[in-house]
């Protein structure tokens, strides 16, 4: 089974539009997505940082919200996207 993290801002409008998508994600294929708010939560924060080696190239060189992480293959997504894309990016292996 595959597992993500997902960064997400609390006001953050990209990550409100992602979140139903991940819900959606982890119940149609039984794939376990830990959330973590970044905004609000400095240890939540601190631990996005560790992964910023990761996450920046994807992102355009910066830690942005909405960012995903397969932690078994360490890709990442960053931003907001359509379902179909957030799915084929979740089961690729």
């Amino acid at each position: 089974m595959s597992k993500i993290i997902m960064f997400y801002g609390k006001e953050c409008p990209h990550c409100h539009i992602m979140m139903p998508r991940a819900l959606k994600l982890a119940k149609e294929r039984k794939i376990k997505i830990k959330k973590f708010e970044v905004w609000h939560n400095n240890k939540n924060a601190a631990l996005m940082r560790s992964y910023a080696l990761i996450i920046k190239p994807s992102c355009g060189g910066e830690l942005g919200v909405p960012s995903f992480v397969d932690t078994e293959s360490k890709r990442v997504l960053c931003g907001k996207t359509n379902y179909k894309t957030f799915k084929l990016w979740a089961t690729k292996k």
